[in-house]
């Protein structure tokens, strides 16, 4: 008689598995002033405001440039849900019917490049040499 269950307890679990939800992570990047380019663990994602679609929570090197602004480098660190946590990343993933998408956004606002008064550095080192 359990001979005659297998089949139908495989059949569930393939149901379960073919009919499952997902889930789907986005992280937003912004920046002041728009235009940056973007670029996280040295992969470049575009120029701002950017999209991009991640695989993995934790830390990522992020680094933003735009031509007359200081390029900034930081970290940040995407924490995980409790829905992607054990055992209930099971349940989100393949019994959870809906779609699930995680979405997180970022802004960062650069700061405008210094100009150099050459003049005064020039003066500065003489001075600097002159105390030496």
């Amino acid at each position: 008689m359990a001979k005659g269950y297998l089949p139908l307890i495989g059949c569930f679990v393939l149901v379960i598995l073919l009919l499952g939800g997902c889930v789907e992570r986005q992280l937003a990047v912004k920046t002041i002033p728009d235009g940056a380019l973007v670029t996280l663990n040295d992969e470049e994602i575009g120029p701002s405001p950017v999209t991009t679609s991640f695989n993995w929570y934790g830390d990522y090197n992020v680094r933003i440039s735009k031509d007359g602004y200081e390029t900034l480098k930081t970290h940040r660190r995407l924490e995980r849900p409790t829905h992607d946590k054990f055992p209930w990343d099971f349940v989100a993933q393949f019994l959870n019917p809906k779609r699930i998408v995680d979405k997180y956004e970022w802004t960062f606002e650069l700061k405008e490049k210094q100009q150099l008064d050459t003049e005064a550095l020039i003066d500065s080192a003489k001075k600097l040499r002159e105390s030496l």
